[in-house]
């Protein structure tokens, strides 16, 4: 009890001291804001305040220290009556094609941004489109967002093709970089064909169910429906100008900072009511995706799907040929496997797996018969298979025409296939120039050593590393070099080797 005591009394005695410095400096800095016009008795309450103003310090000087700041560092910001000091807003990139990967995240980004009550959900767009699906997954979760999802599409050269188109109207607020595009929504059948190609009927269910489904969107967000409508009968596709002039975005930002201060003060729509944009300052917070997601979105990447198709394959072909291998059979099992689910979130052609696969047996083949022809034919099938393998105009997914795996892709791997084969063949040709070194073939014309005395009768040599009986027609001395002539079963025939 005596040591509490004693610490209380050395808690007082640092309190006191306090007081005595504090009200000091405080009275002076009350005295000296007051203006030379003041009221009286406005130095009582100059000395009232500076009283609070101590207390205050002594009650922060005695209180439990605040944690320690986390990790991040917090951005000032530029202070907004009813709102935080330091606000943040949660960014989720999507870049690629709009897929299973892709909408898992973009939708778990939506509940993510509502749980954390995040200022707004900034979304950055670049995609040539994707399944159809995926997109109206999407689309419904920005339309049920709490938080303002605020769409840029960037940077400078990105574009919200196809599907793109869809996931920027839904936004609350949408912003696009210089030199970027948006449109290209027209439905197309699996197969390359256009709906009106298709027939007649097919065409109308096809197109104005897009259409519906895009004008309705519009007129939610209060976007350009007209253009909306055109987009994907027509095609339309415009530039970043253009579509803040026919109100498709709503405006012209460089960066996701500059569309950030653009935002600030706007009013926009959610389901909880009309809410008020303060985006101005507010520190990004970066949202990335699970592995699961991760991988998914990854996969579905055609020119992905494609080398690993090819390297399954080719590893699975050389476990057959020389089994017992293991890594290349394992590796290819694993590289088809993972191909598959690939291929499983890809608008895929039979033919053109059936095109690999050819391709792959002719390659295999050339490695056994070396003639040439089946590693040409080989590396033209794998070319061809590459090229056809996706089906850019299945009904199913909204892509551009540009969706697929670009030929200077698939080139250098058919030429580096191309020339493993040429390599395998030219080695092949000098390997049966030389002379055999197996088998009893491989014996004659080695040198050796005679180990005893040889004769018509027999004696022993010291050839390629064994001891083998041998027979001469004439007389050979012990230790002399001798030469291998023939091989008859476990004896073999020799002669004196004549030195020169």
């Amino acid at each position: 009890m005596t040591l509490l005591a004693h610490l209380r009394r050395s808690r007082l005695r640092r309190m006191h001291r306090l007081l005595i410095l504090a009200l000091p400096l405080a009275a002076f800095s009350a005295w000296a804001g007051e203006s030379a016009e003041a009221p009286p008795g406005s130095g009582s309450a100059a000395w009232s305040d500076a009283a609070h103003g101590a207390k205050s310090l002594a009650e922060a000087q005695t209180a439990e220290p605040s944690p320690a700041p986390g990790s991040e560092a917090q951005a000032p910001v530029q202070a907004v009556p009813g709102v935080p000091a330091v606000r943040e807003v949660a960014q989720c990139d999507l870049s690629g094609t709009v897929d299973a990967g892709s909408a898992a995240f973009l939708a778990d980004c939506v509940l993510r941004a509502e749980a954390g009550g995040y200022e707004a959900l900034l979304i950055r767009l670049d995609t040539p489109g994707g399944a159809l699906e995926s997109t109206r997954e999407i689309v419904q979760a920005f339309l049920g967002s709490r938080v303002p999802v605020l769409v840029w599409i960037g940077p400078s050269g990105a574009r919200a093709g196809s599907a793109g188109v869809f996931l920027t109207l839904a936004s609350n607020l949408a912003a696009m970089a210089p030199a970027t595009n948006i449109g290209a929504a027209h439905p197309v059948m699996g197969g390359g064909q256009d709906p009106e190609e298709a027939g007649q009927h097919m065409a109308e269910k096809i197109v104005n169910d897009t259409a519906a489904f895009a004008e309705a969107i519009a007129k939610q967000r209060g976007r350009n429906e007209s253009w909306a409508v055109e987009a994907v009968r027509d095609s339309a596709s415009i530039t970043s100008d253009k579509a803040v002039e026919l109100k498709v975005v709503e405006l012209l930002a460089a960066t996701e900072l500059e569309f950030l201060q653009l935002a600030e003060g706007r009013e926009v729509q959610v389901p909880d009511g009309k809410r008020i944009l303060r985006t101005a300052g507010a520190r990004i917070v970066q949202f990335q995706p699970s592995a699961r997601q991760a991988l998914v979105h990854w996969l579905a990447n055609p020119s992905v799907a494609y080398i690993l198709f090819l390297i399954g394959g080719l590893g699975i072909a050389i476990e057959v040929a020389h089994p017992g291998g293991i890594a290349p059979g394992l590796v290819g099992a694993i590289c088809v496997i993972l191909a598959m689910i690939a291929f499983s979130s890809l608008p895929i052609r039979a033919g053109g797996i059936l095109l690999i696969l050819i391709g792959i047996a002719m390659i295999i083949a050339e490695l056994f018969v070396a003639s040439g022809l089946l590693g040409a034919g080989g590396v033209a099938l794998l070319v061809l298979g590459g090229l056809f393998l996706v089906d850019r105009f299945d009904g199913d997914w909204f892509v551009e025409p540009s969706f697929g795996i670009p030929w200077f892709f698939v080139l250098p791997i058919a030429v580096f296939a191309g020339g493993a084969a040429i390599y395998v063949v030219l080695r092949t040709a000098q390997s049966r120039k030389l002379p055999q070194r197996g088998g009893d073939l491989g014996l004659i014309g080695e040198r050796g050593r005679a180990l005893s005395p040889i004769d018509e009768r027999g004696g022993e040599v010291f050839v390629h590393g064994e001891r083998w009986r041998a027979v001469s027609s004439a007389p050979i001395a012990p230790e002399a070099s001798v030469v291998v002539r023939q091989v008859d079963g476990l004896t073999v025939h020799v002669e004196e080797e004549v030195s020169t």
